[in-house]
């Protein structure tokens, strides 16, 4: 993912929590925010409860890989919020991309 396309600030983080809908799965909550870009941003949010800072960022990597792979499957002009529940740990990465791409073609997003 290139920086342009990363939600960074508090601030937006929460508004998209706050105002958008939600997606949920056994790995996943996906929060939804439309946005005035041309592009699909994201953020990716990993709590302490997954392990300590080593597996949180291995959870991240994996994640960023993901949405880099799967990139045309997100609607532009949207900003995503995607939390990572603590099934994730457990999970290959087969299995969390599958588990994305069912989500997302489940809400067709």
């Amino acid at each position: 993912m290139k920086k342009y396309e990363v939600v960074k600030t508090h601030e937006e983080f929460t508004s998209i929590i706050k105002n958008g809908p939600i997606l949920k799965n056994k790995f996943y909550n996906i929060y939804i925010r439309k946005s005035d870009l041309q592009l699909a941003r994201f953020g990716i949010a990993v709590g302490k409860k997954l392990g300590n800072a080593v597996a949180r960022n291995k959870i991240k990597r994996r994640m960023r890989n993901i949405l880099t792979n799967q990139k045309k499957l997100f609607s532009k002009g949207y900003d995503y919020i995607i939390i990572m529940k603590e099934k994730t740990k457990e999970a290959s990465f087969v299995e969390l991309e599958t588990k994305l791409l069912e989500l997302l073609s489940k809400e067709r997003i």
